[in-house]
């Protein structure tokens, strides 16, 4: 590799000085999986037993239970869309049910992000309150063997599933994303509370040699809902991540940690497992697409993690969607629209 420019140079110093907010899992590392009785869960058990009989009826639905434009419901994710045609912050939820609403979506979310989320959330809803734009479902029955919440609204799907669905992370695929100021962005997403994690990508880039940014500089964006997994037997686009070594690797693991620090850390924990059983970091593949970039500068915008049963899909063009879905099993099926 050819000696580092003086901007790749400050980007290794940083990358050494900086602490990482979200730990990787190693050798020995317990693991902390959403369980039943965690702080969303029981606040989703806590919801479920004040909810009337009509409510009920409208917002809580059998396990496996089909809608007929989006399939099995419970697994659904999309960039901006209602589960429920509720809104969490209307006179079909008491004020005493929109405080639990909200504790939930607290306690699926690292607190240090809390004030991001709600910056996101206000932006992408022209500055209604929390609430206003969001919706929820619970499919089971919350104590029982399988339930899950799900919340959602434009630029956000979260899951509480108290690991009661087998095999997945964030109790399935997930969705978070901003337009901080307008629908298109300029250059460097002024005020995105997300773009900070494509700086650090885009900062692994720069610490690549001609060969490898070949290798992971790809002419095309795929369709932004295509992340089901490729599994092992398909050939996954972009640059080996196992064949990073020294600096390089310890900036991709620093990407990888930003990537998770904003979920609370018993899904942290549970995706950096699934990861692992599929062959971690080194497992997994990374590619930046030059069709989409924004300003011309060479900063890429779309770009993308990849692995046997792990997608973590960043699209900064028109503004920024991410797609996330990570499992332990490349079996597990995808439904997703764009």
């Amino acid at each position: 590799m050819s000696t580092p420019s003086p901007d790749r140079r400050e980007f290794l110093k940083w990358v050494g000085a900086a602490s990482v907010g979200a730990p990787l899992l190693g050798a020995g590392t317990s693991i902390a999986a959403p369980t039943p009785t965690s702080t969303a869960e029981t606040a989703v058990k806590a919801l479920y037993d004040s909810l009337t009989d009509a409510q009920r009826a409208k917002i809580a639905f059998d396990w496996n239970h089909k809608d007929p434009n989006r399939g099995l419901l419970r697994t659904f994710v999309s960039n901006n869309w209602q589960i429920t045609p509720f809104r969490v912050k209307s006179d079909f939820y008491t004020a005493k049910q929109q405080a639990i609403i909200h504790d939930i979506f607290k306690g699926l979310i690292n607190p240090e992000w809390y004030s991001k989320f709600m910056k996101q959330l206000k932006d992408d809803s022209g500055g209604k309150p929390w609430g206003a734009e969001q919706s929820i479902a619970i499919f089971g029955k919350p104590g029982d063997a399988q339930f899950e919440f799900v919340l959602t609204g434009r630029h956000q799907t979260l899951r509480a599933d108290g690991n009661t669905e087998a095999h997945v992370a964030f109790g399935g695929p997930i969705f978070y994303g901003h337009a901080a100021e307008n629908f298109n962005e300029a250059k460097d997403h002024p005020g995105n509370v997300f773009w900070e994690q494509a700086k650090l990508a885009n900062g692994v880039y720069q610490l690549l040699d001609d060969k490898q940014r070949k290798r992971a500089l790809l002419p095309e964006s795929p369709d932004e809902s295509e992340v089901a997994f490729q599994g092992k037997s398909k050939p996954i686009a972009g640059l080996p991540v196992g064949e990073l070594s020294g600096d390089v690797k310890k900036a991709m693991q620093k990407v990888l940690a930003a990537l998770i620090e904003p979920f609370r850390a018993e899904d942290r924990d549970e995706a950096m497992a699934a990861l692992t059983k599929q062959g971690g970091l080194d497992a997994t593949r990374l590619s930046f697409f030059a069709d989409e970039d924004i300003g011309d500068d060479q900063v890429w915008d779309n770009w993308r993690l990849e692995g046997p049963s792990f997608v973590w899909y960043y699209r900064g063009s028109p503004h920024v969607h991410v797609w996330v879905n990570v499992a332990d099993d490349d079996s597990v099926k995808l439904n997703a629209r764009g």
